[in-house]
Order: C-alpha cells, then sequence, then structure tokens
C-alpha cells in the first residue's frame, strides 16, 4: 500500500478546539478519566445524567458568520469549522485550478441523530396538513455535514458520507486512499463528527456497549493526499477492518492488526503507540487484548482518549489519531513510530490503521 500523507488537520473535542489541546489533556491525565462537565447550557431535554463532554463555548455564527449557517446543526458546524482549519493547516489554498481535484469523506454514526428525531416529531406534533419548516430538512439527511463543508469552502471532487459508528473513520480512509490512487482526486479531507444531544447521551447510557466514560462529542478532519513527502509527514501507512460474529469479534481484531502490519510492511517492534476506542477504563478491554497477542506480547504505549474527551461514537478513533500526532517525548510517550489504531463495533465489526508520525 502507498502510505497516504497527512499534510494537515484539526480537531475539536471537550479539550479545546485545537488538536494540541486534545494531546495536552491526555497526557495530564495520565491514564485517569475526565470527569466532564454540566451540559444543562447545551441541552435543554432530560438526560440521563447531568454531565458530559461537549465542544464548550462553541458558536458557529462568531467563526462563520450569520450568512448560509442559521440553519446548521450542531453536527454540521462542527464539521464545516474543522475543515476550514485542516485547509489552513495544510496551507492548501482552494482556488478554480484546484477545488475540482479535492473531494471529502466523512465519517457518522447516522448523522444528526437529533436532526432526524426532531423532524419527524415535527411531522406529527405539528397542526394539519403538518406545517414542518422544510429547512430543517436538510440537516436530517446523513451528507448535510460533508456537502455543506463543501459548498462553504468551494470543494467540488468527490463528497461522501460513511456511517459505521466505531468503525466509520476506518471506512473514511479506506475510501479515500481508493479515491486517491484511482486518481480521481488528488487531495481528500478525511473526518468522523458526532455530536451531542439527549438522543445520544440516552442512546450510549442505555445501549449494549455498557461504557464506563461519559457521551461525548468531537470532530477531527485530516487533510491527505498520495504524494510522498521528503519532509517526513506522518502517514497513513495501511487500514484494514474485518467482522467477526458471534463471539469471534476479538480474533477478527486480531487477524486485523496482524493484516495491517503485513500491509504495512513493518514489524510490531515498530509499533510504539496503540490508541483503542474502547469505552470501558478497567476489567478486561478486548481491544487492547487483540491487538497485543497480533503484535506478539508486544506491550506499546497505550492511549485511550475517550478518557479524556468523553465516548464520541464515530469520532473516537480520529480523535485518538489527533491525540496521537500531538504527543511529544514525554517518558513512555513516544513522538516518532507507528500508531496502531483499533476499534470494535457493537455488531461485530473491527477495524485497525498503522499511522506513522
Amino acid at each position: 500500500m502507498t502510505p497516504l500523507t497527512i499534510n494537515g488537520f484539526a480537531a475539536l473535542s471537550a479539550a479545546g478546539d485545537r488538536p494540541e489541546a486534545l494531546a495536552r489533556r491526555v497526557a495530564t491525565l495520565a491514564g485517569e478519566i475526565h470527569p466532564g462537565e454540566p451540559v444543562g447550557g447545551l441541552v435543554t431535554e432530560p438526560l440521563p445524567r447531568a454531565d458530559g463532554h461537549t465542544v464548550r463555548d462553541f458558536d458557529v455564527r462568531a467563526r462563520l458568520g450569520r450568512r448560509g449557517t442559521s440553519f446548521y446543526d450542531r453536527a454540521t458546524a462542527l464539521a464545516v469549522v474543522a475543515c476550514g482549519e485542516a485547509l489552513s493547516d495544510s496551507g492548501l489554498t482552494v482556488d478554480d485550478t484546484n477545488r475540482a481535484r479535492i473531494g471529502m469523506v466523512l465519517g457518522t454514526t447516522v448523522g444528526s441523530l437529533k436532526s432526524t428525531s426532531d423532524y419527524s416529531r415535527e411531522t406529527l406534533v405539528q397542526e394539519k396538513p403538518y406545517l414542518v419548516n422544510p429547512m430543517l430538512f436538510p440537516n436530517t439527511v446523513m451528507n448535510c455535514a460533508a456537502g455543506q463543508a463543501a459548498i462553504r469552502h468551494g470543494l467540488k471532487g468527490i463528497n461522501a458520507t460513511v456511517t459505521g459508528g466505531s468503525l466509520a473513520f476506518f471506512h473514511a480512509l479506506r475510501y479515500a486512499g481508493n479515491a486517491i490512487r484511482r486518481g480521481y482526486v488528488d487531495t481528500m479531507l478525511v473526518g468522523a463528527v458526532e455530536e451531542f444531544s439527549a438522543h445520544r447521551a440516552w442512546a450510549s447510557a442505555l445501549g449494549p456497549a455498557g461504557g464506563e466514560v461519559l457521551p461525548g462529542e468531537g470532530v477531527a478532519v485530516f487533510v491527505i493526499g498520495g504524494d510522498t513527502d521528503p519532509a517526513g509527514r506522518p502517514a497513513v501507512c495501511a487500514v484494514t477492518t474485518g467482522y467477526g460474529p458471534d463471539g469471534t469479534a476479538e480474533q477478527a481484531l486480531t487477524d486485523c492488526v496482524a493484516r495491517a502490519l503485513h500491509v504495512a510492511g513493518v514489524t510490531p517492534a515498530d509499533v510504539t503507540l496503540l490508541a483503542t476506542s474502547e469505552t470501558a477504563t478497567s476489567g478486561r478491554r478486548p481491544q487492547r487484548d487483540a491487538a497485543l497477542r497480533a503484535l506478539g506480547g508486544r506491550r506499546p504505549a497505550e492511549l485511550v482518549v475517550s478518557r479524556a474527551a468523553g465516548d464520541c461514537g464515530a469520532a473516537t478513533p480520529a480523535l485518538a489519531l489527533v491525540a496521537a500526532l500531538g504527543l511529544t517525548d514525554d517518558g513512555d510517550r513516544p513522538s516518532s513510530g507507528l500508531t496502531l489504531l483499533t476499534a470494535h463495533g457493537t455488531d461485530g465489526g473491527v477495524g485497525a490503521a498503522l499511522v506513522r508520525r
């Protein structure tokens, strides 16, 4: 596999609106769990818990102005802002000479669950003939965030959204890699986004995963290309996915990691950081155990970003990569080498990616 160069990235999370803020929080916590903060100012509906992890003081109008942003839902607003910051970080100027060769793909769970639910409710409670505000409908489409980001930043290349929960970011990376290698585009914005809402909070509390961290929100976007950069920028070296139903997902993840090592042409000794998307923080850790088996028992430094930013669903692996890229040499937290990202979906889907920092 030809590595995909990461030319720039951006992230907004509960730790702050800069990528380095998330890396600092991860390093400061040193494996402990951030307790979260009150979210009553953002959500007015009843919640299973009063605390969560949200992007504090985020105001899309203050960042982008009122024009065109009035009907953005939160996921769309986060994605549009992050895409702009990622483009700025990469130094890429979008103009008429290249906009048709720049595309984007976003990963998500189901898009904005709040927007979909609110619109559906409106069709039931409004007086006949069901006078629902038509401006609310675009937010119910899962491709809303990616589409609005492309419109805002003038991108006319491939535009797609892939769903898949915790595996969505891995699917997005594979999608982008295929598009670049087949010559459809030269550059792709790749990321994942998840908003905080009462709907997600209840789904997290009542869902089968039973995570120990609070629900959160966040977005991470990477500007990637197929060029070989002599400056030694980070690069995605391999992305693999698999499926292990009926209790076989752990073995499937082990196989995924082994395949990723083979595709990248590296050995377990080259992996210096393991970043899982687990929400369990104690007891048995299937993702970690599966990865360590594939690494032959080697135990690299570990990063569990959900401890610092909450359970951000589809955005968790993308935020984990941001945190990994932002870590500096500090004891057992390496700033160089290979990062191994892993994910395990509730349906048995598994994914692994190797990124050279």
